[in-house]
């Protein structure tokens, strides 16, 4: 269930708050770590006023080391699609011009998982509560069989990377030791921290959306009901504000082959002003882990298999400190008329019928997350 349209309090922003306070395999669709995507309420988490500073000495964090990632069933010690890691990042004082995501993903015994997997790794705050939230650091889509490697500029997340936090490593995967189609995947991630200033300091995230699925082409499931707008409050000090998405669209064997595999306009709505892009990715054979099985050079929807996720960052200018901005996401008309309850079935892709079956026909849908930056 979606919360409702809540403003965020200051305490989320900045580190104020009390501690209280503070699928099948071949299936695309995934629901992510924490199900589908929720607009942040009370609660939710969040961390500001970092790296402001004295200039501090390079330094790596180790986040996460040969982290295996696997399923085999539901029975305790069997599933460990999600993996979480303790890390130290360096406290707020210490001042960074830069810092660089390093992820490597590897095969366990040389038998990477066949398929190209939804993943994610984020931040949790409330762990093991009912306040329990992931904030998405980066996004991913795993290569057919083979590892991978890759790094991200993540410097205008500093006021999350700040002090002792959780790690949080997703992959949908549906194999692990002893499946006939492979052992998972292992995975390291560490954090590179470049002593200096920035050249724009943030100053504060805020969680915006979790990641979560959005069911796209129902008429009884609209976009914004799925994914109400929310209002937050412009914390003081603010010069000028971004929102960070990561947008991927995910299922086949639909109408148009969505939402996998067709190009559709995505428009960011803040105050009533909109931003309107083609989330698309046609660089997939560039880009993509070589040497990969599969359809791995296809174009899609925001994602390439093999691939990190370039996030969709939004520059949203300036608004007046305690004034209420009203952020939210839309995507252009669609109507899936080949799903189960379509009044008359047609525009099925791939040669099923309108029933999903979790392999060649999938539900569309767009996995979402959202983060505000306020920088000074």
């Amino acid at each position: 269930m979606l919360s409702p349209r809540a403003v965020l309090p200051l305490c989320l922003l900045f580190a104020a708050c009390s501690s209280e306070s503070a699928s099948n395999p071949g299936s695309a669709a995934a629901t992510g770590a924490g199900g589908g995507a929720t607009s942040t309420s009370t609660g939710a988490g969040g961390a500001g006023g970092a790296g402001g500073g004295a200039v501090a000495e390079d330094v790596t964090i180790p986040g996460l080391t040969a982290a295996h990632v696997f399923w085999i069933g539901w029975d305790e010690g069997q599933n460990a699609r999600t993996v979480d890691a303790p890390v130290a990042f360096p406290a707020a004082e210490q001042s960074y011009a830069s810092i660089t995501l390093d992820f490597t993903l590897s095969c366990p015994n040389d038998a990477c998982d066949p398929w190209d997997r939804l993943g994610s790794l984020g931040l949790v705050t409330g762990a093991g509560t009912a306040e329990e939230k992931v904030i998405e650091i980066s996004r991913f889509v795993t290569p057919y069989g083979v590892g991978a490697t890759w790094s991200a500029d993540v410097t205008d997340l500093r006021p999350l990377l700040t002090g002792d936090a959780t790690l949080r490593v997703y992959i949908d995967t549906w194999v692990g030791p002893g499946s006939p189609y492979g052992d998972g995947w292992m995975v390291d991630a560490s954090f590179r921290f470049t002593g200096g200033k920035p050249a724009k300091r943030a100053l504060a995230n805020l969680p915006i959306w979790t990641l979560g699925g959005i069911v796209y082409g129902d008429p009884a499931r609209p976009i914004l009901e799925q994914l109400p707008p929310v209002d937050v409050v412009v914390p003081p000090g603010t010069g000028s504000l971004a929102l960070r998405t990561f947008v991927t669209g995910h299922g086949q064997g639909n109408a148009s082959n969505c939402a996998e595999f067709c190009k559709k306009d995505h428009t960011i709505t803040a105050n009533g002003a909109p931003t309107t892009a083609t989330l698309w990715r046609d660089d997939c054979d560039t880009t993509g882990a070589p040497g990969q099985q599969g359809t791995w050079k296809y174009p899609r929807a925001g994602w390439c298999p093999g691939a990190i996720t370039h996030p969709w960052q939004v520059e949203l200018g300036a608004e007046q400190a305690g004034s209420t901005l009203t952020l939210s996401w839309d995507v252009e008309s669609y109507d899936n008329t080949c799903r189960p309850d379509a009044p008359v079935c047609s525009g099925c892709t791939l040669g099923t019928g309108c029933d999903y079956d979790g392999g060649s026909h999938t539900e569309p849908n767009y996995q979402l997350s959202g983060l505000l930056i306020a920088y000074e």
